[in-house]
């Protein structure tokens, strides 16, 4: 497996260096991005000329505040939820801890970090950062555990911080709605997964107000583009798009599944945006599909996991169904 994908996912330049072809005759399953972005109107004009107005910020955190079902004094736009997180780190100053497997970024984010299994109520002072749906493999805490695990890091004086990113699919997982001024809780939210349109750059905190406002001061007066701004308002809003992106993801990972079971693969993980594969063969199936040109996520200290995002539609199943039959 080439060392040129050790790292995340999307690629594309590399994988042509390597593989030959060029960026449009790959199918690129390497990320968990929605690969049915939400359709951007063509009215929707932002005003490049101008300096976004600071109203278009406060009109989307208002949607998505309630998109997220939270007080929108207790949400923050942020640049990238990646961001959001480093930003919190560095406001907290706290060591971090974090559980196995999951994010580079939240062993990056802090000075100081470690890996643990789950919090004991023993634990010094420290920021949890957990992702749930958790990436790469799907694992899901359930919301009643995440509030035993918030109530030990309090009894410490540490903090609990929620990387909800791929929870869009599965809204009953959110603990959004318990962030209170009073509680050292955080939640990271990301809007291109689920949306789409990663590279809109736009993320949110949830968070006590003391946090917000450090968050805010970091950020300074324009962080966003007039564009970003404009996308994220009316993409909370499109309450009917947002039904029907819940359904139709369910559907095409299941049959992903089905696919992927039918050629000796047992995928795991609850979110419908990536399957996680354990196979003994995973890089040579990695550089086989790759020989296909299709970009799937290998993970180099983890010889035998291969992610997959889940392809768009039917033709794009039956590619992926061809390069795996092709052994």
């Amino acid at each position: 497996m080439s060392g040129a994908f050790d790292w995340h996912g999307g690629r594309l330049d590399d994988a042509c260096a390597q593989f030959g072809g060029t960026r449009e005759e790959w199918l690129d399953l390497s990320t968990g991005i929605n690969p049915c972005p939400w359709p951007v109107p063509g009215d929707l004009a932002p005003d490049w000329h101008a300096l976004p107005d600071p109203s278009a910020l406060v009109r989307l955190e208002g949607v998505a505040a309630q998109y997220f079902g939270v007080d929108p004094s207790l949400c923050c736009a942020v640049p990238g939820s990646e961001i959001g997180l480093r930003l919190i780190a560095a406001i907290l100053g706290l060591p971090g801890r974090y559980i196995e497997p999951t994010y580079r970024t939240h062993a990056a984010m802090f000075a100081e970090a470690h890996s643990v299994e789950a919090p004991r109520a023993d634990d010094p002072a420290n920021a949890l950062v957990i992702a749930n749906p958790n990436n790469p493999d799907g694992r899901v805490t359930p919301p009643a555990m995440l509030r035993e695990w918030l109530a030990l890091e309090e009894g410490a004086g540490g903090w609990l911080i929620v990387d909800e990113a791929f929870v869009d699919t599965m809204p009953h997982l959110s603990i959004a709605a318990q962030v209170d001024p009073a509680r050292q809780l955080i939640v990271l939210r990301s809007f291109g997964k689920f949306f789409g349109l990663a590279g809109v750059r736009l993320g949110f905190a949830i968070a006590p107000p003391d946090v917000i406002s450090a968050l805010r001061n970091l950020l300074g007066d324009w962080p966003f583009s007039g564009a970003a701004l404009a996308i994220g308002e009316r993409a909370y809003a499109d309450s009917a798009w947002i039904d029907a992106a819940r359904t139709a993801l369910t559907a095409r990972a299941v049959q992903f599944d089905r696919i992927l079971s039918h050629h000796g693969m047992e995928p795991q993980g609850a979110s419908p945006l990536f399957r996680l594969v354990r196979a003994e063969n995973a890089g040579a199936l990695f550089d086989r599909l790759a020989r296909h040109r299709i970009l799937t996520r290998p993970y180099a200290d983890r010889p035998d996991w291969l992610r997959f995002g889940v392809p768009a539609d039917e033709a794009q199943m039956q590619r992926v169904a061809r390069a795996l039959g092709d052994g």
